[in-house]
């Protein structure tokens, strides 16, 4: 039984609950290109909208969960908010649910290569 290995170690329930809210909030290709631009450099509503192929109101939507989440955090000037990626957890977070994407979609074994982080091509980029 895994319990009787002494390294064994199991996460609380709470600890548990949060990742799986955070997964939960990265579930959605606009939150993720959204997220992906905000690891960029903070934005506005309408630039993340353009970047991500999606109308305002929707990324504006999308913003406000992930700012619940913890994921982002805005910061008001006058009449705008501009945002960021909530510190560099999110940014490893990301990273690492690409590269792991990047290597499902080409078949590549976890043991094939080093961990290292995601960063898209310029062709995916532009996508």
């Amino acid at each position: 039984m895994l319990t009787e290995l002494p390294e064994f170690d199991m996460p609380a329930d709470e600890q548990v609950h949060l990742a799986a809210e955070s997964f939960r909030m990265l579930a959605d290709p606009t939150r993720i290109k959204v997220l992906w631009a905000l690891l960029q450099g903070e934005s506005s509503v309408a630039c993340l909208a353009e970047l991500a192929g999606a109308a305002p109101t929707a990324v504006s939507q999308h913003l406000a969960k992930l700012r619940l989440a913890g994921l982002v955090r805005g910061r008001r000037e006058g009449t705008f908010v501009y945002y960021s990626a909530a510190n560099d957890h999110v940014r490893n977070l990301l990273s690492q649910a690409l590269f792991h994407a990047d290597h499902v979609d080409r078949d590549i074994s976890a043991d094939a290569s080093a961990s290292h982080a995601h960063r898209p091509s310029r062709a995916k980029r532009a996508q």
